[in-house]
């Protein structure tokens, strides 16, 4: 997972490094785009002595940044300050939850046929006759003016962001929106777009995000569609494996509706929008030069192996059937289940929570599976306008009416997390200044009013108070002392609520035995922990830690061994299949995960 670095060079200009593996790409740009056209300043954007304007998607790609690039935001006008830190803050987010592409691990698998090898975009097998789609065009008459075509196709896009928002490809609708747009002001015809996108699409040719160009071609077939000018897919309508070059991010849901059992696709990359959507409709896929394979033959495709095999024997066909059954009933299993209590087959319960950010991520994750919140990130719900006490009340409510457990860490910011409203002082090494717990001290009215928050809104439920950074035992008996106050100020009865600590800086394991007597529950942090326990900053551009290391299962052994009291896990390796049987092993019971990640984790569980 990419991260990032940030430092202010200027009193109004600011350095940002791309740290995530995929770039700076469409998706990021496109939310990085729309927050800048929220301040009235000019903001630029340079690199290697390039500038562009940071308000336009199609500029800021022109850049092509990609992952240890480091270019310079500049903002001037009234709001400048205030853009800068809210950019820089965005930028941190985009970077840390762009999960990088990763090539898929081929299984080792022989056939005595002949094979083509390709890349795996999603795995899984498939069998079936081998297909080209026919195309077929027509233009017909459109009343429709340029203009009218050109916001309908805006208003389709941010119809199917809405649609689509409980999903997690949901956002390359908005950023295809948001290239959209930007192409608004350069445009008057048919003529002026296809050639503001022909000159866009060859800045990106031979780059990391040339994958992108197949988005500017989405979005002139949408526009043309609304004029007339349509372009028609024809598929069988028995069961097939599709052929093509690629295929454009609005095809894919085109291609849902037939009897498609597998995709293979020769020009298209990992990171594309084509490629996420087909891993999102759970099609096996390959990208692989299918020239030798002949019109309508049978085929397997194994996305398993990262093979497609010509001629197959009844012997392989039929193992690739059985494949392809326990595939089908594994997916469906772990969604039915997704429901059900993770037990271990030695039948010991793992509880599966959810790491969340505010009422709509804490409904998906209900519809997910998760048995409660693990960890609610509160500072989710500050962003650009610190939220009144009214709209915090609200949607710490809609959440605590969702689950009977519900963990809410108090605002940690800091580090390498800003909010435009909370002036923090510059410091050389912020991730080891003023950050989660110690805002207490230098923002205690922000810490107050939402702690009074919790309170009136957790009135009728049973929640947990989790302080982020402690690193002593004072600490925390000072941040208690301050909930206890202002809950005595407004005469709330808090005895329903609990209080503990993050687990993430390392002298807390050495005083485990003094905080065992104080607290009353721990969460692992492991994302900080392990950042700290290598001394390596986790938003470094080319360092990185070995989230895996026999030191970071050590120190959650040590945690485990010596807590008297309830302790989950709520960092990224409490959803990494590779870490859950080491978790499980040490005498974790209790992991948070993302929303989307609950029925694997569980799937996993159940198979230790």
């Amino acid at each position: 997972m990419g991260l990032f670095s940030l430092f202010f060079s200027k009193p109004h200009s600011a350095e940002l490094t791309v740290t995530s593996g995929n770039g700076f790409h469409l998706r990021p740009v496109a939310k990085f785009v729309a927050t800048a056209k929220q301040y009235q300043s000019d903001i630029q954007a340079s690199f290697q002595g390039k500038n562009a304007d940071a308000k336009g998607v199609n500029t800021l790609l022109s850049l092509s940044l990609e992952q240890g690039d480091t270019f310079t935001v500049r903002a001037k006008g009234k709001d400048a300050e205030e853009a800068l830190k809210a950019l820089s803050s965005l930028f941190h987010t985009l970077m840390q939850d762009d999960v990088e592409i990763s090539v898929v691990e081929k299984e080792e698998m022989t056939y005595e046929s002949k094979t083509i090898s390709g890349e795996i975009i999603a795995s899984g097998i498939a069998i079936g006759p081998a297909t080209r789609y026919r195309e077929t065009q027509s233009n017909r008459a459109s009343t429709l003016s340029f203009e009218e075509a050109f916001e309908k196709s805006e208003a389709e896009l941010t119809t199917l962001y809405s649609d689509n928002k409980e999903k997690s490809n949901a956002d390359i609708y908005l950023a295809q929106k948001e290239l959209l747009s930007s192409l608004k002001a350069e445009v008057t015809d048919l003529a002026s777009l296809e050639k503001s996108i022909a000159n866009a699409s060859s800045q990106l040719m031979g780059t990391k995000l040339e994958a992108k160009i197949v988005d500017y071609k989405d979005i002139l077939q949408r526009i043309k569609a609304h004029l007339g000018i349509t372009s028609e897919m024809h598929f069988p309508e028995h069961p097939f494996i599709l052929m093509a070059d690629d295929l454009l991010p609005s095809q894919i849901e085109t291609l849902s509706h037939t009897s498609v059992q597998a995709v293979i696709l020769k020009e298209t990359s990992l990171n594309s929008h084509t490629a996420i959507l087909l891993r999102g409709a759970g099609l096996p896929s390959l990208i692989a030069d299918y020239t030798p394979i002949e019109e309508d033959s049978r085929i397997i495709l194994d996305a398993h192996a990262g093979l497609i095999v010509l001629e197959a024997s009844e012997k392989e066909l039929e193992s690739a059937r059985k494949r392809e059954r326990a595939d089908k009933e594994a997916q469906q299993s772990a969604f039915e289940k997704r429901f059900e209590a993770a037990e271990t087959k030695t039948g010991k319960r793992i509880k599966v929570l959810a790491n969340v950010t505010d009422p709509d991520s804490a409904r998906t994750a209900k519809e997910e599976g998760a048995e409660g919140i693990g960890l609610l990130r509160t500072e989710f719900l500050f962003k650009k306008e610190q939220p009144s006490y009214e709209k915090q009340v609200a949607a710490y409510q809609a959440i605590f009416a969702l689950f009977d457990e519900v963990t809410v860490r108090t605002l940690d910011v800091g580090g390498d997390k800003a909010l435009p409203y909370i002036t923090l002082i510059q410091e050389d090494n912020p991730f080891l200044g003023i950050r989660g717990v110690r805002l207490f001290n230098t923002h205690p009215e922000i810490i107050a009013e939402q702690l009074h928050a919790i309170f009136s809104a957790a009135q009728h439920s049973a929640v947990k108070i989790m302080f982020p950074m402690v690193s002593s035992v004072e600490e925390f008996m000072e941040a208690k002392a301050f909930a206890q106050n202002v809950a005595k100020e407004y005469e709330i009865d808090i005895s329903n609520i609990h209080f503990g600590i993050m687990i993430e800086v390392p002298s807390v394991l050495f005083l485990l035995e003094d905080f065992n007597k104080v607290v009353d529950f721990y969460s692992i942090g492991t994302n900080d922990l392990t950042q700290y326990l290598f001394a390596i900053e986790r938003t470094h551009a080319t360092l990185k830690t070995n989230d895996l290391s026999p030191a970071v299962f050590d120190a959650l052994a040590l945690i485990v061994s010596k807590a008297e009291k309830p302790v989950s896990i709520c960092g990224e390796l409490a959803a990494n299949t590779e870490a859950i049987p080491k978790l499980l092993e040490i005498g974790l019971e209790t992991l948070s995960v993302s929303a989307k990640r609950i029925a694997e984790t569980k799937k996993t569980i159940r198979e230790q």
